[in-house]
């Protein structure tokens, strides 16, 4: 049987890797592993700042190892976006085996959030059991002996923080959406959106939404060939895109093309589209979506989508 682990949700991962034959372990032998940090892009907020400590990862038989990330300190994940990513253990010498957990420690009293609609105000961000047991990421992986494996962990922002209507240990709340993601396995999806010709098209139109005032839209990419574009809603049970991906003016354009990456994709079929108009990640929301496309991700390479808006 071919041992492959294509999806790295959370709850996808421990089985894969529980079938697959083996555990690329030899006694006493060590392997060398990385582990960087990225975001799955947000919108609402301006900066999610938060301080990680430690993180420990869980030999399936043997104890916990801990590795300290005091010089990372304070990670703003927002700046983590398109492919962009923070080192946080690089080429560290572990025992080989399987290992079946990971845990990110938080310091909660130094992490919070800002919104640049509130003149980047800030929001505490409170963390359960971010200190005492950390952020937990479950699920087997294996590091060979007399090797170098590198992983990401994608942390989901806008998926993970909600408003808890003060009921809660901050004026924000982090409900952690993580992925992990071996680096040799994932590619990436790049394209174009012209927010100028849509802008104009929609203010033409008496049938169209009109774009949000002061918003440049996003990409909703979904796991899936032809997928039917839905809004994000954490609370709903059913179909939600993997991620929304925020495009960010091109440099050196005047200003009419803007840019967007959707990065460490596991190798398969991805159905984008784009919005122009805000959603709410925890309410079901009236967007219009456009330029929806289908596309094939190919481990260590980048797939380019078809321009926004589709010229037919």
């Amino acid at each position: 049987m071919k041992c492959s682990t294509k999806v790295f949700t959370i709850s996808a991962l421990a089985a894969a890797l529980a079938a697959c034959g083996g555990d690329g372990t030899s006694s006493g032998s060590t392997g060398t592993v990385s582990l960087d940090l990225t975001d799955a892009p947000t919108m609402d907020l301006s900066s999610v700042n938060v301080a990680f400590t430690a993180v420990r990862l869980k030999p399936v038989d043997g104890n916990w190892l801990e590795f300290s990330l005091e010089e990372t300190g304070v990670v703003d994940l927002l700046t983590l976006q398109g492919g962009v990513t923070e080192p946080l253990i690089t080429d560290e010498v572990v025992p080989a085996g399987e290992y079946n957990e990971i845990r990110l420690m938080i310091d909660t009293q130094s992490s919070w959030v800002t919104r640049e609609s509130q003149g980047d105000a800030e929001y505490t961000l409170g963390v359960p059991s971010g200190e005492q047991s950390g952020l937990k990421l479950k699920g087997n992986f294996v590091v060979a002996a007399d090797t170098s494996q590198s992983f990401t962990i994608d942390f989901d922002v806008r998926k993970s923080i909600v408003d808890p209507q003060g009921q809660a240990l901050g004026d924000y709340m982090l409900k952690p959406v993580l992925r992990l993601v071996n680096n040799l396995e994932v590619g990436q999806i790049e394209g174009e959106v012209d927010f100028a010709q849509i802008q104009s098209t929609r203010q033409a139109s008496e049938e169209l939404m009109l774009c949000s005032q002061g918003y440049n839209g996003a990409v909703y990419v979904f796991e899936g060939a032809d997928v039917e574009p839905v809004d994000l809603n954490v609370e709903r049970d059913g179909l939600n895109p993997l991620m929304v991906v925020p495009v960010t003016e091109q440099e050196g354009e005047d200003g009419d093309l803007y840019q967007w990456t959707a990065a460490f994709l596991t190798e398969g079929t991805y159905t984008v589209s784009y919005s122009c108009q805000l959603d709410d990640n925890q309410a079901d929301d009236d967007i219009e979506f456009e330029g929806t496309q289908t596309l094939e991700v190919i481990a260590g390479e980048t797939t380019v989508a078809d321009p926004i808006p589709l010229q037919l």
